[in-house]
Order: C-alpha cells, then structure tokens, then sequence
C-alpha cells in the first residue's frame, strides 16, 4: 500500500496552488471529521490527495466590526459557540454550533467543513446561517469573490474555489434554532428549523425568517412560512397550523430510519419550540 499525495498548506494562496497542482481528485482537509467517516459510507478515498489547512492563521479569526461579523473557514464548532453565545442576537448560532454532533466532533469539526460538504443534509450550521443572511467568501487563484449561501448551497459541487470566510451581517433579530435527533442528542437530526424574528409592540410578528435542515436534500428558507407569520400572534396552536400548512413546499429525504413524511410531520412542534425560545423571558434583550 502507498499514502496518497499530501501537503500542508500556511496561506490560502498556497493552498490554492497545492490543489491545483494535486489534480481534480484533490481536496482540502480541515476537522476530517467527515473524511474520516468515509468508509463506513463506503466511499474510498484512500488514494485521494490532500491538502491539509490547519496551519492558515487567517482561517481561524472571528471578527466583529463596521456592522458585519466574519467568521474563518476553520472555526470549529466549539469555538464558534463560545463565541457566539455572548452576542444576544446570535443565541440561535450558539445553540445550532453547541448542540451539534457530540464533543468529540465539536472540538474538531469546522465551519468551512459543515458547509462544504456535499450529501449531508444533517448539517446544523446552514440553517442558522441562512436565516442570517450570510454569504460565503470564496477564493481562487484569480481573486476572493462572495456568494449568498443559499446559492453556494444549491452550487457548492461545482463552486470553484476555497471558502474563507462566511459573512454577515451584524443581527438585529433575536434568533433560535430547534433540531430533533434521530434517538439521543450526539445523532443526526432528522429536521431542524433555524429562526430569526422581530416582533412588533402589538405582540405581532413584524418580520421572520424560518430555515429548515436534514428535510430536503439541502437546506433552505421557508419562504411560504415567512410570509404567512407576518402579522401573526405567536400562539402555539396557531404557529402549528401555520406550519403544517406550509410543509407541500417541501421534498423530504426518504430513509429506512427516517421517513420522509415523518420530518414534515415533526416541523411544526419545532417552529413552536423555536418560538418558544426566541419570546422566553429568560431570552436576552436585543438592541436594534
């Protein structure tokens, strides 16, 4: 047996000519909590070039500043939600990066990672992200340019390029997330719903953005749901109905544990768990 090419890369700049130099088959390697898994998806990647990002400095920074957050490719999700946790407007970030997988992976697997790879629908990150309106950064040897995440999303197999960061802008919506496993807490959810809200004096909703994960093959707004909340009161029986009404824009995944009528069945007791966080009393306060 041979190990497969492998290089370590210290700059964007180099990793994007070690990728290019290794061929098509070539890959970057963050947390490899996911390449890791491979066979027992039965994917062989043993002979697969690598190229490993760890040492870009760059891709782990968070910062916030000028009304706009970015967050590094190879923030994990451990980091992220440490971070996250201390912005009030970001609760539904936190709760989506610290209740993802197990620790294990937590501690090790990326943000780059969580949006770049393609087949895994179970992924916590896109939703709350999307209801955050972030784009991706992405970097080729002719520039960095950004895209809308729902769009690298729908895209990414074919995206060209390296994420850098994700970008955003800096919230002024509370936000939650809900996700409910498959049996215990460290399992791929079988739905999850991310939410970004600002209610009106009247107790109204004034605007509202809904995203749903592990659903459809990849995740993405609920546009139909958005609408039909505007103006509504929050009341559970009322936020189920709604969300019930809604589920024929959906095309759930069908599995052998999991069947695709059963994720739409469960999204509107998670729309009302959801709320149920964003409008607790114990929720923090969030300045426009």
């Amino acid at each position: 047996m041979h190990a497969p090419p492998f290089a370590i890369a210290h700059t964007v700049e180099e990793a994007l000519s070690q990728l290019a130099a290794l061929g098509p088959q070539a890959r970057p390697l963050a947390g490899a909590t996911w390449t890791m898994r491979a066979p027992l998806r039965g994917e062989q990647t043993a002979d697969r070039p690598l190229v490993a990002l760890g040492g870009i400095a760059e891709l782990h920074q968070i910062s916030r500043d000028a009304g706009q957050i970015a967050l590094g490719a190879l923030v994990t999700h451990d980091a992220l939600a440490s971070w996250a946790a201390e912005i009030p407007a970001l609760a539904g970030l936190a709760s989506a990066a610290g209740k993802s997988a197990n620790p294990g992976v937590r501690r090790l697997a990326t943000l780059g990672g969580n949006l770049a790879t393609q087949d895994f629908a179970a992924a916590d990150l896109p939703p709350a992200l999307l209801v955050l309106e972030a784009e991706v950064e992405l970097a080729t040897e002719a520039g960095r340019s950004r895209l809308p995440l729902a769009d690298y999303l729908a895209t990414r197999a074919s995206a060209p390029g390296l994420i850098t960061r994700v970008v955003c802008p800096d919230p002024t919506m509370r936000t939650a997330h809900a996700r409910l496993p498959m049996r215990v807490a460290g399992d791929y959810p079988c739905a999850i719903l991310s939410l970004a809200a600002r209610m009106a004096p009247d107790g109204t909703v004034a605007e509202a953005r809904v995203a749903v994960g592990a659903v459809d093959p990849v995740a993405r707004r609920w546009s139909a749901l958005e609408q039909a909340l505007t103006g509504q009161r929050p009341d559970p029986e009322l936020l189920r109905r709604l969300a019930s009404e809604a589920t024929g824009t959906f095309t759930p995944r069908d599995g052998p544990d999991v069947p695709a009528a059963y994720r739409l069945q469960v999204l509107p007791a998670l729309l009302t768990r959801a709320f149920a966080a964003l409008l607790s009393p114990a929720a923090p306060e969030v300045s426009a």
